[in-house]
């Protein structure tokens, strides 16, 4: 007997208008039919369009089902089927929160239903809303916790500003739906996870919260949304660490799909509907929430290791054994979208900055993954195109393939800033580096860093250093920011360090951070939560407003 259908994930709101908003699901059978019972006693129903998911996989380094690190189901990459459904809720009222519920059929009939949820349009200026910011979730161990005490501080959430890196492994479908060991990306979101975290012998689950069934989220780019050059390896974390610049992928595949041979963000855009910009589509766009003009852009690029021996293919450096095999390089830290001065989205944003709907607005936010200003390792070297320098021996032989990052041409800082600046953009929200830390500029522009959700990688502060190669010391900074700016000390209740002095920052595996920013005062809190000591409660620890 064929068992009951189920859900894959609750649905959740995307795409909100002044009457209308998109309702998002997924299921791993494609169903006969599905859709969304909404108002008053649900009378009323839309149907929802059905997709399929073209590149969403298992691998062997999948965790899901009965697989386990000693028990493997998938040997190598192996397609899942995913459906996704979406249906749009229209001749709503302004403001006016009515129940909703989505009901998926399969083939033979038998049905399954969601939880009753609610829905609402977009919010117009003046309305007080409490919107969460938040990144680099990846699965990290503190993520189910830090949003289940999201819903436990704050209550019903707004809306949900994502700064990138949601998953690992973007096509991995696992690390989105159902990881095995309780925190994927939608289920912590929608209260579903299951995770412990054990101190001291005592184990707590955490089972994030229920956000954004009732509320709409706003993602950007981070580097774990792109993934590689498409099964040209054999394991999907190979396969997203094989991106290369699109010009070498023209030189190298010719006339073959170019998404194919250098990197993609397929999976990202299939899953999630998002405002579409006419250049970017939904890798860059602007949308009015409230009394907000939020602008996301797609500023990020390969992470690759700093070290420098000799093999591996690194961003100052290639692997010695790929210097005669140019189509296995790395090519550096390469930048997957230009933000430079005259390129197409810095174009774009310039028009953005001089619109209507920017102007008028009271608060402006641009919103991205890379940091501008941070104390994390992952700044360095600077955001600009690896130059490649190849050195030869006297025989003619490849004697090193080196990558260099001028100081002097960071597109963020040269062009990107000054033109936020000039704009008069109030908070400039970003993640990539697992820290929270913040900065406020000579003009009044406040820079914020939110995404330590557990899994820091240390802030390069007092005595901790950074990985840099001897060329670089000239170049950056071992402590601090290499921009320039001062951290910002926590205003209510900073972490203390070893020397009894506050702390301008946190980084660290035990305490996680979430950020509320309240557009009815202006105020962006910020509250910490400590794994350590589950009986304590969460703590606010820094709180600043922004000037309409």
């Amino acid at each position: 007997m064929k068992s009951a259908p189920e859900l894959l994930t609750d649905p959740f709101l995307q795409l909100p208008t002044a009457t209308s908003v998109q309702v998002v699901w997924f299921t791993e059978f494609l169903g006969d039919h599905h859709s969304v019972s909404y108002g008053e006693n649900l009378q009323k129903t839309s149907p929802a369009r059905t997709t399929k998911l073209s590149r969403t996989r298992e691998d062997q380094e999948s965790r899901v089902g009965n697989q386990t690190q000693n028990g493997q189901i998938y040997q190598k990459p192996v397609q899942r089927h995913i459906w996704r459904h979406e249906a749009v809720v229209t001749e709503l009222t302004t403001g006016v929160r009515v129940p909703y519920r989505v009901t998926s059929v399969r083939e033979d009939g038998q049905s399954v239903s969601s939880e009753v949820f609610t829905l609402t349009t977009t919010p117009q200026p003046g309305t007080p809303l409490k919107i969460l910011l938040t990144s680099d979730h990846q699965l990290k161990p503190m993520t189910a916790a830090n949003l289940q005490k999201v819903v436990e501080t704050v209550g019903q959430i707004d809306g949900v500003w994502f700064a990138g890196d949601l998953v690992n492994v973007s096509d991995r479908a696992s690390e989105w739906f159902d990881d095995n060991r309780g925190n994927a990306f939608f289920p912590g979101l929608q209260g579903h996870a299951k995770y412990q975290i054990e101190h001291n012998g005592v184990k707590v689950t955490y089972t994030g919260g229920k956000i954004i069934q009732n509320a709409p989220m706003f993602t950007c780019i981070g580097n774990h949304e792109v993934m590689g050059r498409f099964q040209r390896t054999a394991s999907l974390d190979d396969e997203f660490n094989d991106t290369i610049p699109r010009e070498i992928a023209q030189k190298l595949s010719g006339a073959k799909s170019l998404k194919d041979h250098s990197f993609n963000t397929d999976t990202y855009e299939e899953i999630l509907s998002l405002p579409a910009s006419q250049p970017g589509g939904k890798t860059y766009y602007a949308v009015s929430f409230g009394d907000v003009r939020l602008v996301v852009l797609y500023v990020t690029n390969m992470w690759r290791s700093p070290r420098l021996d000799r093999d591996t293919k690194g961003r100052y450096r290639e692997a010695e054994k790929d210097f005669n095999h140019p189509e296995n390089w790395g090519y550096g830290q390469i930048i997957y979208e230009p933000i430079f001065a005259g390129s197409q989205q810095y174009n774009w944003l310039k028009q953005e900055l001089n619109s209507q709907e920017f102007q008028q607005a009271k608060y402006k936010v641009v919103m991205f993954h890379h940091p501008p200003h941070t104390l994390g390792c992952n700044i360095i070297p600077p955001y600009t195109n690896p130059i490649g320098i190849i050195e030869h021996n006297d025989l003619g032989e490849t004697k090193s393939i080196d990558y260099q990052y001028p100081k002097d041409q960071d597109y963020i800082i040269r062009d990107l800033i000054p033109l936020l600046e000039t704009a008069k953009v109030q908070l400039v929200f970003y993640g990539h580096s697992h820290l929270w830390n913040r900065f406020i500029s000579a003009s009044g522009m406040h820079f914020l860093e939110t995404s330590n959700v557990g899994n820091s990688y240390g802030a390069a502060w007092g005595e901790r250093q950074r990985e840099i190669p001897n060329n670089y010391q000239k170049d950056c900074i071992a402590i601090g920011d290499p921009n320039g700016l001062q951290p910002i000390v926590p205003t209510l209740s900073p972490l203390l360090g070893e020397d009894g002095q506050p702390q301008p920052y946190i980084a660290s595996n035990d305490i996680t951070v979430f950020s509320i920013f309240d557009t009815g005062t202006g105020t962006i809190s910020s509250y910490l939560f400590d794994t350590k000591k589950p009986d304590t409660g969460v703590v606010k620890f820094d709180e600043f407003k922004l000037k309409s």
